[in-house]
């Protein structure tokens, strides 16, 4: 587990493993109670992003080649995350249901879309990114387009950059707290690498044939009780 600067990123404190290793219970829809944090988990797969302002609740992912940013809104207490896999739209998915959040460019416009619209405010956004990395022998840095993509499109947008962890020939899993925006990376093992390389290589052979709908999830705290 490696911290990422320039922000310490660390575990909450108190989250230990719990009972030597105790199995995660799945929850249903991609959700499941992870044992070692002892919090709802909500996994996001590739072209799909996930807001929440619980406090009691952390995104995931994997990510090999693919990048996923982290953004949030310290003051409103929300964030999100994305995870997609090419920089830009292709001209052929412009219209209908092609129009897919596994790219950079619809998936940061959505999950911004939708912390504005959870009451974040654009000016506080903060975002932290990982992935980017070079696990897919190709004559394309498929990483490397992702990771600049990703670094151009915070830039052009004048978002405040509070980290980084792109690149290097290694897969990652992400950690995030949406409530407050702390996150952590920990390098997948030479296995698990190979199982995320396998896995990118089929999507990256059916992203013409297999649109997915991007669909922003949204992941609120119950409302207050009346009367309080």
């Amino acid at each position: 587990m490696i911290p990422l600067s320039p922000q310490p990123l660390q575990s909450p404190a108190g989250h230990r493993t719990s009972g030597g290793g105790a199995m995660a219970r799945r929850l249903g829809g991609g959700r499941y109670y992870n044992p070692e944090f002892r919090v709802e988990t909500v996994k996001v797969a590739l072209g799909r992003q996930a807001v929440s302002d619980r406090a009691d609740l952390m995104l995931a992912t994997t990510l090999g080649s693919c990048v996923a940013a982290c953004i949030h809104d310290p003051v409103r207490g929300i964030g999100g995350m994305n995870h997609f896999m090419l920089p830009d739209l292709p001209a052929s998915e412009l219209e209908g249901a092609g129009l897919a959040a596994r790219y950079g460019s619809v998936a940061m416009e959505r999950l911004i879309n939708a912390l504005l619209a959870a009451g974040a405010e654009r000016g506080r956004l903060q975002v932290k990114l990982f992935g980017g990395a070079r696990v897919i022998d190709s004559r394309y840095d498929i990483g490397g387009l992702n990771s600049r993509f990703a670094l151009a499109y915070v830039r052009a947008e004048g978002l405040t950059l509070t980290g980084q962890d792109l690149g290097g020939a290694s897969a990652r899993r992400i950690h995030y707290f949406p409530h407050d925006g702390r996150a952590l990376r920990r390098l997948l093992r030479p296995e698990a690498v190979a199982d995320t390389v396998t896995r990118e290589r089929h999507l990256l052979s059916d992203l013409r044939r297999a649109p997915a709908d991007g669909t922003v999830e949204l992941f609120a705290a119950p409302p207050e009780p009346e009367g309080t």
